[in-house]
């Protein structure tokens, strides 16, 4: 894919600003999505849909309400279409030159997609860790119910449940034993940082190639190109802006 050649409305001097308020790389990443989004044609009737799929997910119940919003925010006309057609047009791209390559980047991540859920207790103290995973072990007490009132993290608030969430994303260590253990078994306390953990394991459901995970991929390999693209720029840049 050939990148286009995005050009700041900047000199030197606003160049230098924008990167001491760190503020380059997201101007420059806006400047290379819409002159990447640009090529991309939709017709008349999808941009009015576009425009009216924007205002409705904004709140704004007319075109009056619209032109109020757009001129709060200090935006042209030109800029409020392209911020309302930008999801179609992206969608539209990475469906277009990404796509063909979405089953291969789901083939290498396949691992870190499956989805689990699990049920947690997290104490500070690995006395207390010990009796109520014992109290779990022997069915005088329920799970939920002991998370609910001694868990010391958020699971609290969902009386033990976390999940379903991608399994990477859990620490290491807690991903290892997740993957180790068949749903239903009961964990003894181990220890992560300074917390004590009961684990159960509830359910794993592996994922699948379908048409969400598609558009995930395919989502995952346009920002992989967007940053490697964005690195290239800010190299040519970094000459002419050293302080």
């Amino acid at each position: 894919m050939t990148a286009p050649q995005p050009a700041l409305p900047f000199n030197r001097e606003g160049l230098r600003w924008l990167a001491d308020q760190q503020l380059l790389r997201p101007a420059l990443r806006a400047e290379l999505l819409q002159a990447t989004l640009a090529a991309v044609p939709l017709s008349a009737d999808e941009q009015i849909q576009a425009l009216q799929a924007f205002a409705q997910q904004q709140g704004l119940s007319d075109a009056a309400a619209l032109e109020v919003y757009r001129t709060r925010h200090l935006l042209s006309p030109a800029a409020l279409r392209q911020l309302a057609e930008q999801p179609l047009r992206l969608q539209r791209h990475c469906a277009a030159v990404f796509a063909p390559k979405a089953e291969a980047r789901f083939l290498d991540r396949k691992g870190s997609l499956d989805r689990v859920v699990y049920s947690l207790l997290r104490l500070s103290e690995p006395g207390l860790a010990r009796e109520l995973y014992l109290r779990i072990a022997d069915g005088e007490a329920d799970f939920a119910d002991l998370a609910q009132r001694y868990s010391q993290g958020p699971e609290q608030q969902t009386r033990g449940i976390v999940g379903p969430v991608p399994i990477e994303q859990a620490h290491p260590e807690l991903v290892r034993r997740l993957r180790s253990h068949p749903p239903g078994r009961l964990l003894e306390p181990f220890r992560i940082d300074s917390w004590w953990l009961v684990l159960r394991v509830e359910s794993i459901t592996p994922a699948n190639f379908d048409d969400r995970t598609r558009d995930a991929m395919t989502r995952e390999l346009f920002d992989d190109w967007l940053e490697q693209e964005l690195e290239q720029r800010l190299a040519a840049l970094a000459p002419e802006l050293a302080p």
